[in-house]
């Protein structure tokens, strides 16, 4: 009888920043907290992990079925040379229509790829638990009630929706807050990989900036849930190019 093995799709991982050394032990980096993610989700990826930041990238991206960009503390738009190089690097896997799933930073950055508008949110921080307007109904398990809600961590957003990207997400203080482009790319702007500590750490360290009653706001709304999961299973579908029921 013969054995047959079965082949795990692999995933590459953009890792944009460092964790913080206080709670790096905890955490382990921005790429571990979505091989958790993805994991709880559903997927049975195998992950490597690069470390942009530090030039690290793959000499191919051909093996790769999708590419994830996490999030940064730096401007999409900046012209530190690690991001430019970064968004040159998008931008051919744009031209090359590789699957892309873009968070925070990586949506944004997308975005600018595509030609889009990204700025300093007119409204400031986002931070905490936000929900939205869930928009995008055909994609599989998408939310029955179209809302959902997840942990934020943003100045910057993306001001317009790219060309030929149809929106998913939007709230009063974030309009493009998530949208997809054909079968290719995925992005949201809020964090489905966040847990509440996690923004909690990050909002504490912000409260100075942030001033205490959007800090007290943000701590506050923490208590309520947030639906990263269901996002990352949605993610998981769109890469495995599953349809809607």
């Amino acid at each position: 009888m013969k054995t047959v093995k079965i082949l795990r799709m692999k995933v590459c991982i953009l890792e944009n920043d460092d964790l913080d050394p206080s709670i790096a032990a905890a955490y382990q980096g921005y790429g571990a907290m979505f091989v958790r993610l993805f994991g709880e989700a559903g997927a049975n990826w195998e992950f490597d992990i690069f470390h942009t930041p530090s030039k690290q990238y793959p000499q191919s991206f051909d093996a790769y079925g999708a590419v994830v960009l996490t999030g940064s503390k730096t401007d999409s738009f900046s012209a530190e040379p690690w991001v430019v190089e970064l968004r040159r690097c998008v931008s051919l896997l744009l031209e090359q229509n590789k699957k892309l799933l873009g968070i925070c930073f990586g949506h944004q950055l997308i975005a600018l790829c595509l030609g889009a508008k990204v700025g300093r949110a007119p409204q400031g921080w986002g931070v905490g638990r936000m929900s939205y307007d869930w928009h995008g109904a055909d994609l599989p398990l998408a939310p029955e009630d179209k809302r959902l809600s997840l942990l934020a961590s943003h100045q910057d957003q993306v001001l317009e929706l790219p060309q030929n990207a149809v929106l998913l997400a939007s709230n009063a203080h974030c309009p493009v807050a998530g949208y997809v482009i054909g079968e290719e790319v995925f992005c949201v702007q809020g964090h489905p990989e966040f847990v509440e500590d996690y923004s909690a750490f990050l909002l504490n360290r912000r409260r100075e900036r942030l001033g205490e009653n959007l800090y007290n706001t943000g701590i506050d709304s923490l208590q309520h849930g947030h639906d990263g999961v269901q996002v990352a299973r949605m993610m998981v579908a769109f890469v495995e190019g599953k349809v809607a029921a």
